[in-house]
């Protein structure tokens, strides 16, 4: 059974029609019936061949408001990275004795974990512990680094990372409910204009199928793609 806010909350969107990025921006705020100050998403659907390796989208961003969400992040590092990242604000910082209580303790008390180059033959046999649950490092979002010190600061300031999934979806957060709606707007400006610029030169046609953003229970809201300035 849904809850009768719910139902209340998706009565408002009418599922026939696309929205302006305002107007859905403007929604999303309103259909949001979580107790707690809830989290906007989108999705984008792409029209990709994900049989072709070329055509996976991968990356991350920098949102210009920030999620409203802090991360907890480890740095596995030695020496003069170790202590920039520390420096930077990283949460957890640590070498092989990290490694070893992520191993022994299944110990995973971080949402990012960043690794220098030297280090990643020692991340290996904890590939099957940190792959599954998306905390593996890796060099195509920046992950893998020696400028450890910039990636803190990013992930810091509302850095998002995304992927494609196995239907060609792109999902992300943009940012708290509570987020002014000029900010909220910003961040999905910000973030459909990446995704454009990450089209493979490979894809023939037209490359976003359709763009929706929900808050967190509320219902799903499509925007017109016409009114982002493509």
């Amino acid at each position: 059974m849904k809850g009768k806010k719910i139902i209340e909350a998706s009565k408002k969107v009418d599922r026939t029609r696309s929205y302006s990025k305002e107007e859905a921006v403007k929604l999303v705020k309103e259909t949001s019936v979580s107790k707690f100050d809830g989290t906007v998403e989108i999705a984008i659907n792409l029209n990709i061949d994900l049989k072709k390796s070329d055509q996976q989208i991968r990356g991350a961003i920098v949102l210009p408001n920030g999620t409203g969400k802090s991360k907890k992040i480890l740095v596995v590092a030695k020496g003069e990275n170790a202590k920039k990242a520390k420096e930077a604000g990283a949460d957890f910082v640590g070498d092989t004795d990290i490694l070893e209580k992520i191993e022994k303790e299944n110990w995973l008390d971080f949402d990012v974990m960043i690794a220098t180059p030297e280090m990643m033959p020692s991340l290996g046999k904890l590939g099957k512990v940190l792959g599954p649950r998306g905390l593996m490092p890796n060099p195509k979002i920046g992950t893998v680094t020696n400028d450890v010190e910039k990636v803190v600061s990013e992930i810091k300031k509302g850095r998002v990372e995304f992927k494609t999934d196995t239907f060609g979806n792109v999902h992300s957060i943009l940012g708290k409910v509570s987020l002014e709606e000029k900010k909220l707007l910003e961040n999905l400006e910000a973030f459909v204009e990446n995704i454009v610029k990450s089209k493979p030169t490979s894809v023939k046609g037209s490359y976003i199928k359709n763009v929706s953003i929900s808050s967190t229970m509320g219902p799903g809201i499509k925007i017109d793609l016409n009114s982002f300035d493509k």
